[in-house]
């Protein structure tokens, strides 16, 4: 098989670090080219990152504090981590051998060591030396990468300081890190860099506690279908009131699961190697057609972007480097590096397909991160499968309702329709910071024909991780579709609700799922003195998705149904009639029509702007009417 190329590229890897990568790869075994289309696309998409990169650092010797720093053009501090642009720089010098990359990759470490190293081993995430150091495992192992594969393009005075550089930060994240000291990421990711820093420096110890840790997570997959959790305050295997584990897409596609495919290809590690394809294949059910990831339900989608996670590093190398195991892996990695290619503007990766609309600057911290991993596919090049976009993704194909039990969250398909609809209820912090899709919510809608419709946002947009997050522009309004009361200024949602409960069902060509949810304010409070108990209906079928919802009791408040509609500024929107509303999108035109009126939701401007999952979005709403407690009704059409 490709892969046990793979393994065998791996192992020789640490033979010796001036050893050419050309060698290593003739060392292994021959292959003739393949996936010219998809290698073109990341060898170009890498370029421009790291060109765009540079275009931003700053050169400054006379000042220590940001000489070599990659200058966010969106946030008012250094990113920490901008040393893990060492690897993709010096890729980029090895094999267009111009000078300039090996420069850019002497300036981020330079800065590092100015600013975030610390005497532990460790590096911070920003300039504090008190705040967060478990980061260091990724600038490890970019650092290791760089120095295994391209390390031969430095002088040798730089490479062996380098080298007893990563020693120290190898040593602290031996020293550190437990299958539980934190969020599942970071001892997921050690499992791979301790293995791969053990093999650069010859440290079998560090290997033996990568061993160890790759034994203990094999406990750390849900029961049914195999999803990677932990991703919450500690302990990580805390479960929520409906008994559910803390999972969280981005996370898991962008980071953990790359370390442990890689992990498992090199160490022959068989029995892993069948949770992560098995987690892998649950996971790839949240990939809409267009490549983006359906993170609307994680618990900790604060950080979700629709290409996938704002400081992860990217779902290419677990899903291209197990395209033989199932070709649709394959379709994976290409469409969502597609996607992030519509996403980029001036060499930098954007939060979101509608921030370069929208005006709102990137990030560098997301390019920084995804550059790393087309590097390492480029790295290992000759020993993958075939990858391309001929096998089509599940959702592409789905027809029917899939309930995911280990989330209490159901995916639907009909015709051209894709949705999601959730009861999850795990949180990251446990009565803290509630923030993803809930409560019944309708987390994502999909049409194959114009793409996004509906996309959920934080409920209240905050800033969880205030280094990793951009400040919310304008307004903050709801990109969730919601039942919502505002009584003596309190708002009360569906989207609060923990405990409710969705079904579903599919017959005669029509999917239904009803929710049975209470409207609660941040603090889970229950409205009280007007209608708090509703039923929302989603009714899916091939022409059409309807939305009803209706009550039992009395309405005695202003009760409204908020229906956000992505669509980028440039979409003409029109009036029907009091009750009809169109958006003409590139490729149809979105027809919105309701039994009440419609109305836009107060807003500054023709838009509203939400940084999750980063689009713009038109709020309707419509209102009951508390004379006649009539349900609502709302539907949605495409032509």
């Amino acid at each position: 098989m490709q892969r046990r190329n793979f393994i065998q590229l791996s192992t020789l890897a640490g033979v010796g670090l001036s050893m050419p990568l050309a060698g290593l790869f003739n060392a292994c075994s021959s292959h003739p080219e393949h996936s010219q289309e998809f290698k073109n696309l990341i060898s170009e998409l890498l370029k421009d990152w790291c060109d765009g990169m540079i275009a931003i650092q700053i050169n400054d010797p006379s000042n220590i504090e940001v000489h070599g720093s990659l200058d966010c053009p969106s946030c008012s501090h250094i990113h920490g981590r901008c040393m893990d642009a060492v690897y993709p720089f010096l890729y980029m010098a090895d094999v267009s051998g111009d000078p300039k990359y090996v420069e850019a990759a002497k300036l981020v470490m330079t800065w590092a060591e100015n600013n975030v190293s610390q005497d532990n081993g460790a590096w911070t995430v920003i300039t504090n030396p008190k705040s967060w150091k478990g980061i260091t495992i990724f600038g490890a192992i970019a650092l290791a990468e760089a120095l295994q594969y391209h390390g031969h393009v430095l002088d040798e005075a730089t490479r062996k300081a380098w080298t007893k550089r990563l020693d120290r930060a190898g040593q602290y994240i031996y020293d550190t890190f437990t299958i539980d000291f934190t969020n599942i990421n970071y001892p997921g990711t050690a499992i791979y860099g301790l293995n791969l820093i053990g093999n650069v420096l010859n440290r079998d110890d560090f290997k033996a506690k990568s061993k160890t840790l790759a034994s203990e997570i094999k406990t750390y997959f849900t029961p049914q279908e195999g999803l990677l959790f932990g991703e919450c305050k500690k302990p990580s295997s805390r479960l929520s009131e409906k008994g559910l584990y803390g999972v969280d897409l981005g996370y898991n596609v962008e980071e953990t699961l790359n370390s442990l495919v890689m992990y498992a290809l090199k160490e022959k590690d068989e029995e892993l190697l069948q949770l992560v394809t098995k987690s892998l294949n649950s996971h790839l059910e949240f990939m809409l057609p267009d490549g983006g990831w359906d993170n609307s339900w994680g618990n900790r989608m604060y950080k979700w972007t629709y290409w996938g996670s704002r400081t992860c590093d990217g779902s290419q190398p677990a899903f291209a480097m197990l395209a033989d195991e199932n070709p649709a892996f394959g379709t994976a990695a290409v469409k969502n590096t597609e996607l992030l290619k519509r996403c980029t503007a001036d060499g930098l990766i954007h939060g979101g397909p509608g921030y370069i609309e929208a005006g709102i600057p990137p990030c560098v911290h997301h390019t920084f991160t995804h550059a790393k991993p087309l590097a390492a596919l480029l790295d290992h090049w000759d020993h993958l499968p075939e990858i391309n976009a001929n096998t089509s993704l599940p959702r592409a194909t789905a027809d029917g309702v899939t309930h995911f039990k280990d989330l209490d969250l159901f995916l639907f398909a009909r015709g051209d329709w894709r949705g999601t609809v959730s009861a999850y209820d795990a949180e990251y912090h446990y009565q803290e910071d509630y923030r993803q899709a809930s409560g019944g919510a309708l987390g994502v809608l999909y049409h194959d024909k114009v793409g996004l419709l509906c996309a959920a946002s934080m409920a209240e947009y905050a800033l969880v991780e205030k280094n990793n997050q951009q400040p919310q522009p304008n307004k903050d309004i709801c990109l969730t579709p919601r039942v919502e009361v505002f009584k003596d200024d309190v708002w009360y949602t569906n989207l609060y609700d923990l405990p409710a409960t969705v079904a579903s069902e599919d017959t005669d060509s029509v999917i239904k799922l009803i929710a049975d949810v209470k409207l609660k304010n941040a603090d889970r409070q229950e409205l009280e003195g007007t209608a708090s108990a509703f039923d929302i209906t989603y009714t899916c079928a091939a022409d059409k998705t309807e939305i009803r919802v209706s009550t039992e009791q009395d309405i005695k408040a202003k009760t409204a149904f908020v229906l956000p509609i992505v669509s980028p500024n440039n979409e003409v929107v029109t009036k029907i009639s009091d009750t009809e509303m169109t958006i003409q999108k590139p490729d149809g035109l979105v027809r919105i029509k309701a039994n009440v009126p419609l109305k836009i939701k107060g807003m500054a401007g023709s838009r509203i702007f939400n940084m999750v999952p980063g689009v713009e979005a038109i709020p309707f709403e419509a209102y009951f009417d508390k004379e006649t407690n009539e349900a609502l009704e709302i539907s949605i059409s495409v032509s």
